[in-house]
């Protein structure tokens, strides 16, 4: 596997920091090479970040912000047209985003017209509402990505998450995440 970079945008408070870590932990679960860190300064609640993670196969030597993602990953649909999501992106890359809207609408938003960008919505906002009773979308959005850039294995992240989680939260609450979780790997669109 060569360098895979992946772009994280979100909101400050939606768990995009989290996300970036849990799924280089489960990259590490499978003796892969990984980074992750945030990109953002004394931003209030609510303020666009962005978030990084790097998966290899070799080691990686590079440490600076990504700038040409082979992935995007979008947690806060309401970036879309404020941030430039698809700026950098690898001619075939891939685009995650949280959204209601089909594949082929975003993709018209972000005016990505190459068949060889492959775009992917999942309506995160909505199952964390429904499992977790919170707009916390991030987590779960691991659940699309596996399923839209297969860079690890989705049992890998669910034991990542069930083991970093459960250290922090209430059992049934990293459960919730875990069914969410499974939930946006079985209703990612591709278009």
């Amino acid at each position: 596997m060569k360098l895979t970079e992946i772009r994280w945008h979100g909101r400050a408070g939606q768990g995009i920091v989290t996300a970036s870590e849990l799924l280089a932990e489960a990259a590490l679960r499978e003796d892969k090479y990984f980074q992750a860190f945030p990109d953002y300064g004394p931003e209030r609640m609510g303020a666009p970040i962005r978030a990084y993670t790097r998966i290899s196969s070799e080691p990686i030597e590079v440490h600076y912000q990504v700038l040409y993602p082979e992935v995007v990953v979008v947690v806060n649909p309401n970036l879309l047209g404020v941030e430039n999501i698809a700026e950098g992106l690898a001619q075939d890359g891939v685009v995650v985003v949280n959204s209601p809207e089909t594949p082929q609408q975003v993709r018209a938003r972000l005016g990505l017209t190459s068949d060889q960008v492959k775009v992917f919505t999942v309506d995160a906002t909505q199952i964390a509402m429904e499992t977790l009773k919170r707009d916390i979308p991030a987590t779960l959005m691991l659940g699309a990505i596996v399923r839209a850039a297969g860079l690890v294995k989705l049992e890998h992240v669910i034991e990542t998450v069930l083991e970093k989680l459960g250290e922090k939260l209430r059992p049934e609450v990293v459960e919730a995440n875990v069914t969410a979780l499974r939930r946006a790997y079985d209703e990612v669109k591709e278009g």
